[in-house]
């Protein structure tokens, strides 16, 4: 699905940025632009930055679920800084999936922007993890039905030659024995 990302530019809040920019919306089924500007207000502009789509994988359904669930389920538009003053970001990807959100900010390369998700496009990844959704089956794991208590490997040093203490050091063994 083609979601179309805006980018509001507005006055720094400090002296040694002079633009700060913030994702506030993605617009479903958008057509292509290229930082075309929506509206601006004072020194506030809204610009159209790009419009990547947004992929759905069968496998990652668990991840979709995750995000579906949450208090307010979101997308996640990944921007890369570049250099250019008219286009300072490239639009990376726009995933639902905060396990992959999770990926790119590990990173610390990319700018990562939280953006809540609209109703149609919630109802649309909601019937795709309907559609996919397969629960894995929770296997406990056994353990070896071997006999662990024929031999101590492990325990011990072998240099002490008594039992009576198997933890002990041989450091400690050779003080006694000159005692």
């Amino acid at each position: 699905m083609p979601l179309g990302v805006v980018l509001r530019r507005s006055p720094g809040v400090t002296r040694w940025a002079k633009w700060s920019w913030r994702c506030v919306d993605v617009l479903p089924g958008a057509g292509d632009a290229d930082w075309a500007e929506l509206r601006s207000e004072a020194e506030v502009t809204d610009f159209h930055a790009a419009t990547p789509s947004l992929e759905l994988y069968a496998d990652e359904t668990e991840a979709y679920l995750h995000g579906l669930t949450a208090q307010v389920p979101c997308l996640y538009v990944v921007m890369r800084e570049t250099e250019d003053e008219a286009r300072p970001f490239d639009i990376v990807l726009v995933t639902a999936s905060p396990y992959e959100a999770q990926d790119y900010a590990d990173s610390g390369e990319e700018v990562i922007e939280k953006i809540a998700m609209p109703a149609a496009i919630a109802s649309w990844v909601h019937a795709f993890v309907a559609l996919h959704h397969k629960e894995e089956v929770f296997k406990k794991r056994r353990r070896d039905k071997k006999d662990i208590t024929l031999v101590e490997d492990g325990i011990g040093d072998p240099r002490i030659a008594q039992m009576a203490d198997v933890y002990r050091s041989p450091v400690q063994a050779k003080k006694e024995r000159l005692q």
